[in-house]
């Protein structure tokens, strides 16, 4: 992107975006009246500040479109940051919103007569494969993976693993489903996530807007 060009925020879809609204308000970012149409179909919106364009992107993209630079910053959990470990990424601020954790669940049945601390190989299905993985390997467990992007849930009740690797909020997913949380891998929180090369070209530009940020946390 060129230097004069507007910079670009990358936003979650979904739960996290309707966290992150009130941080961007006080940042003094106000979306133009598309970005809150239910029938729009674009995917990027410019903002009262003609220097800030923002776009709506799937929360387990914004990492990718913020670490090859397609957007300057970006709004991911640490578990997305966590999963892609991509250098680029430079995560100056907990926003302190979308809490969650990642956890390793099991069916019901299962739990009275297991010990996580006696597992040796583990096969589970989840959308983490990455951090799975290397939490497993530093137990000394050999973790198998099934790569799953939904219903987690179903992989222990038709066969395809015994545990499943995903993200916690309440609980009541687990519980509708016939699973409990045995261990917890990861608490998770968003982050504001900025492009590493883009910080060092246009300093000015994207340490200002990380400090509007920083002040938008101070006054909540």
């Amino acid at each position: 992107m060129a230097a004069n060009d507007a910079l670009v925020i990358a936003l979650p879809k979904g739960r996290i975006l309707k966290e992150v609204m009130p941080l961007l308000h006080r940042a003094g970012i106000e979306p133009e009246a598309a970005f809150n149409a239910d029938d729009a179909r674009q995917l990027r919106f410019r903002t009262n500040d003609p220097r800030i364009d923002l776009v709506r992107v799937r929360s387990f993209d914004v990492a990718t479109f913020v670490a090859f630079g397609a957007a300057h910053l970006g709004v991911a959990g640490n578990d997305v940051i966590m999963e892609f470990d991509y250098a680029e990424l430079y995560a100056p601020l907990d926003l302190g919103i979308g809490r969650c954790r990642l956890s390793v669940a099991e069916p019901r049945e299962l739990v009275a007569n297991d010990d996580p601390s006696r597992w040796s190989h583990v096969r589970v299905a989840t959308k983490y494969p990455g951090i799975t993985k290397r939490h497993f390997a530093r137990r000394g467990v050999q973790a198998e993976c099934i790569k799953l992007n939904g219903a987690m849930e179903l992989a222990p009740a038709l066969g395809l693993c015994r545990r499943i690797v995903d993200l916690v909020s309440t609980g009541s997913t687990l519980k509708a489903n016939g699973l409990v949380e045995v261990e917890t891998i990861l608490e998770v929180t968003s982050r504001l996530v900025v492009n590493r090369a883009a910080l060092k070209t246009r300093p000015a530009d994207v340490g200002g807007l990380i400090d509007r940020f920083r002040g938008a946390l101070d006054a909540a």
